[in-house]
C-alpha cells in the first residue's frame, strides 16, 4: 500500500503521487513508482509531493557558542578538550571528527597568573566553555562569563567526586572522604551542571595574588601538566619533574639541556588594521598577518569590503618589494665557448648591479657547457636586462637571456648545450 500526503515514512517506502502532481525533494522515480529517500512526513502543496525530513542538521560549534568538554591533556601552556554537547538548540548532539577538540591557552582559564593550565584543571574535569576561534584549529576559553570553567572534579587521592570549600584561600575544591584539597576555575553550575544557583566566583579569587601555600603548589616549570590525576596523587603536589618532562621542556624554551630551540617572538604589522603585533615565525612579505582582534573579526565575517581591499593593498606592495629586494636571476644560453665569466659580466653590469655570475662548465673537462646563470641585486634592472640583451652577440654568437626557473635550469641548459654542438 503506496503512502499519501501526511503520512510518515522511510527510505523505500512506495508514495502515491496524485495525477498532475511533480516529484519534490526526498522522492526518486523507478520502476515501481515513487519511493521515499529519507525518513520524514510526505506534504503536498497542490503541484509538488515532497518529504519533510525529521532529520535533524549538524549541530557543529561556533564563535560564541558554548560547549561542554572534558579536559583530556593537559601541556606545558595548553589545555586540550574534547567536545561533548554544544548548548544551542537543534541539530544532532554528535559533532564531526572535525570539531572533536579544541585547545584553551593558559591565559585563557581564569583571570590569574598561572604557570600552567594543570594548576586550575585536571585530566577527566568536565567544563564549560567559550568557543573563540574556528580555523586554524578550534581554540576555546573559560573566562569572561561566571557560567564558564569546571563543572565536576573527581579527587585525584581517593577517586571521590570534590566539592567547593571557602575554608583556605586559593583551595576552593576539597574531597569529603581523604584530605585532599587544591584549585579549580570554577563555574557557577560546578556541581550540578546547569549555570542557575549560588554564586561561587569569590572562590576564584580572581585578579587577586596567590597566598604563600598555594604559590608553593604552582606547578612552575611544567612540573604537574604531564600527570594524570593518579600520578599526581602518587608522586604528591610537590615534585621535580620527570626527565621526559625536562626533554620536552627543553626542546621548545631551549633551557634545561643541549638542542633545545628559543621560541622568538618575530615583530610585525597587522595587514588589516596596521597596529603593532608579534608572531612565533617570521612573516612571510606578501602575506595576511594579523592581530588577534582581526582575525576574530575576518573569522566572524565582520571585516568590511573597504578593510578587506585595503589590506590587499597592502599586501600587493609588499610582494612588490620583496620581490624587488629579492632581486632577480637570469638564464643565458646558447653562450659561445670561447666567452668568459668575465664577458659576461662586462655585458650585463651596465644594466645594473650584478651579486652572482657564472658559466656552468663541464666536470671532467671544465670546458664551458654554453650557458651561465648571471644575478642581479634589483627586479626592475634583471628585467629591463631580458628586453635589451635577449639577441645580443658575444664572440658573434646571439645568446637567449629569459628568466631562470627552479628545477628547471640544468635540464633547459642541457638542451642547449646539444643544440650548440649540433
Amino acid at each position: 500500500m503506496s503512502a499519501t500526503t501526511g503520512d510518515f515514512v522511510t527510505p523505500g517506502n512506495q508514495v502515491e503521487v496524485p495525477s498532475g502532481t511533480a516529484i519534490g525533494s526526498g522522492l526518486s522515480e523507478t520502476d515501481v513508482g515513487a519511493i521515499a529517500l529519507v525518513s520524514g512526513t510526505i506534504i503536498s502543496d497542490g503541484e509538488i509531493i515532497s518529504i519533510k525530513s525529521n532529520r535533524p542538521n549538524t549541530n557543529s560549534p561556533e564563535i560564541g557558542d558554548e560547549v561542554i568538554a572534558e579536559v583530556v591533556k593537559l601541556m606545558p601552556k595548553v589545555a586540550m578538550i574534547r567536545i561533548l554537547h554544544t548548548e544551542k538548540e537543534g541539530g544532532h548532539r554528535d559533532l564531526i571528527a572535525d570539531d572533536l577538540f579544541a585547545d584553551i591557552f593558559v591565559t585563557e582559564i581564569v583571570d590569574r597568573f598561572l604557570p600552567s593550565p594543570g594548576d586550575a584543571m585536571r585530566t577527566r574535569d568536565l567544563i564549560r566553555a567559550r568557543i573563540t576561534q574556528l580555523e586554524p584549529n578550534l581554540k576555546a576559553s573559560t573566562r569572561g562569563s561566571p557560567e564558564l570553567g569546571v563543572l565536576w572534579a573527581i579527587c585525584p587521592a581517593c577517586g571521590n567526586e570534590l566539592t567547593t570549600s571557602g575554608k583556605k584561600q586559593d583551595f576552593n575544591v576539597t574531597c569529603n572522604r581523604c584530605d585532599y584539597s587544591g584549585y579549580r576555575a570554577l563555574s557557577n553550575g560546578f556541581g550540578h551542571g546547569h549555570t542557575l544557583g549560588e554564586d561561587i566566583q569569590d572562590l576564584n579569587r580572581a585578579g587577586e595574588r596567590w597566598s604563600a601555600e598555594a604559590e608553593g603548589n604552582l606547578g612552575h616549570e611544567g612540573a604537574r601538566p604531564y600527570l594524570s590525576p593518579m600520578a599526581d596523587h602518587r608522586r604528591g603536589p610537590n615534585h621535580k619533574a620527570s626527565p621526559a618532562a625536562v626533554r620536552m621542556r627543553s626542546a621548545i624554551t631551549g633551557k634545561g639541556g643541549s638542542g633545545g630551540r628559543q621560541r622568538i617572538k618575530h615583530e610585525c604589522k597587522c595587514t588589516l588594521c596596521g597596529t603593532d603585533t608579534t608572531v612565533p615565525f617570521e612573516p612571510t612579505p606578501g602575506k595576511p598577518i594579523r592581530c588577534k582582534d582581526c582575525m576574530d573579526k575576518v573569522n566572524d565575517g565582520k571585516a568590511t569590503k573597504e578593510e578587506l581591499a585595503a589590506e590587499r593593498e597592502v599586501l600587493t606592495k609588499a610582494r612588490s618589494q620583496a620581490a624587488e629586494a629579492a632581486g632577480i636571476k637570469l638564464f643565458v644560453a646558447r653562450l659561445s665557448f670561447d666567452a668568459s665569466e668575465e664577458d659576461v659580466r662586462n655585458l650585463f653590469s651596465t644594466h645594473g648591479e650584478i651579486t652572482e655570475c657564472s658559466i656552468a662548465k663541464d666536470r671532467d673537462t671544465g670546458k664551458s657547457r654554453g650557458f651561465a646563470f648571471v644575478k642581479f641585486a634589483s627586479r626592475k634592472a634583471g628585467e629591463k636586462a631580458i628586453k635589451e640583451l635577449d639577441g645580443a652577440e658575444i664572440h658573434g654568437r646571439k645568446i637567449s637571456v629569459q628568466e631562470s626557473n627552479d628545477g628547471g635550469d640544468r635540464r633547459r641548459g642541457k638542451g642547449n648545450r646539444n643544440r650548440n654542438r649540433r
